[in-house]
């Protein structure tokens, strides 16, 4: 029988991911099997010797949740992720509650627990460097079992996570060179620049 991410993994394959409204309704059907999180676990704990390593190292700490990457082979226009909420006395400003977009689009899935989930338009200047202001779309609690997708051009923020909260993801390649983020309060607008895109200008900066 073939695992729960192998599964996903194959019809991944077979859709046509350029095209992440196709990915949605496949993603929604595929997460809403019972026992996930028991085929989850399973995966996790059949986790040993260079394979958990693997998983490891790709993975990394944000200041609001662990991003656990499960599964990312070179070959393949998607990978899979778990996210681990921290609980919300440790969380810092400046992640997933601000007001944010990705480099990438993906599908979520609520596994454990729950959070608010609120959406925006941004106002960028010209270059797309920088967000001007934001306005409040529509805003929510999504409960375990819920479903979702974003897209790279689209702003949202997570302000509040029950603890515990974990989530499964699935991440298309990255779309855009770097992903903007806005704090409403202060006004402060932010550009990330992946590490990996630093390294070609790191020589000269020493």
């Amino acid at each position: 029988m073939l695992s729960a991410l192998t599964e996903l993994a194959t019809k991944m394959r077979a859709c046509d991911t350029s095209d992440w409204t196709k990915v949605a309704p496949l993603f929604t059907t595929w997460s809403t099997q019972p026992n996930l999180r028991e085929a989850l676990r399973d995966y996790l704990h059949g986790l040993t010797g260079n394979a958990a390593d693997a998983v490891t190292a790709r993975s990394r700490e944000t200041t609001t949740h662990f991003a656990w990457c499960l599964l990312d082979q070179p070959t393949d226009t998607f990978s899979f992720w778990l996210h681990e909420y921290k609980p919300q006395q440790d969380w810092r400003i400046g992640y997933a509650d601000s007001v944010h977009n990705h480099r990438y689009h993906f599908c979520t899935t609520i596994l454990r627990g729950r959070y608010v989930h609120e959406r925006f338009t941004a106002a960028l200047d010209e270059a797309g460097l920088e967000i001007h202001s934001t306005k409040l779309l529509r805003s929510g609690v999504c409960e375990t079992g819920e479903s979702g997708m974003m897209l790279s051009d689209q702003f949202h923020r997570i302000p509040k996570a029950e603890d515990g909260t974990l989530t499964f993801l699935v991440k298309s390649r990255a779309v855009r060179p770097w992903s903007l983020s806005y704090d409403p309060v202060t006004g402060i607008s932010r550009r990330h620049v992946p590490i990996e895109q630093r390294l070609g200008v790191l020589a000269s900066q020493i």
